[in-house]
């Protein structure tokens, strides 16, 4: 079965249920090597691996594990509120010329449009760290630190396991 588009010299062939699964006929997703016969199509990582997530993805999950923690602990009071990651702080070039260090993040207060809300600096903070678990410390660090601030409390009052890493 052929196929063809405007110009003569191209030509589409398509599977043929009849043909018993030939290689010609297999479609993309079916064949096992790529065009070459060289090596296996798909993805290189599984999403099962741990080397699949970006390191965005797991700044993200580092993220959202330490508010899920601070939500359990505390409950009604961060009802409401946001986390949210950007990679660098509004206005890092004017810090950066006045010799003022980053934040690692910021709090935002409610507005009658929504609610409160809690930003880490991705880039900051990873630039403060020098291992995986150092940076899940400090990232756990900065939450408590900015929803300290955001309930005005002290943040070793506000977590247990916090203690100021920097």
């Amino acid at each position: 079965m052929q196929s063809s588009h405007h110009d003569p010299g191209f030509t589409v062939r398509l599977a043929d249920p009849g043909d018993g699964g030939a290689a010609k006929g297999k479609s993309f997703r079916q064949r096992r090597r790529n065009r070459h016969g060289r090596g296996l199509r798909g993805e290189l990582m599984l999403p099962t691996l741990p080397g699949y997530r970006t390191r965005s993805d797991r700044f993200d999950d580092f993220v959202l594990d330490s508010a899920q923690r601070l939500h359990d602990i505390w409950g009604k009071p961060l009802d409401g509120v946001r986390f949210a990651v950007e990679e660098i702080p509004p206005g890092l070039e004017k810090l950066v010329a006045d010799g003022t260090p980053a934040p690692m993040g910021s709090y935002t207060p409610a507005t009658a449009e929504e609610g409160p809300v809690i930003t880490l600096y991705r880039r900051v903070v990873e630039q403060a760290c020098g291992s995986r678990d150092e940076l899940q410390d400090l990232v756990h660090d900065v939450v408590v630190e900015r929803t300290a601030e955001m309930l005005g409390v002290p943040p070793e009052s506000l977590d247990p396991v916090y203690r100021r890493r920097y």
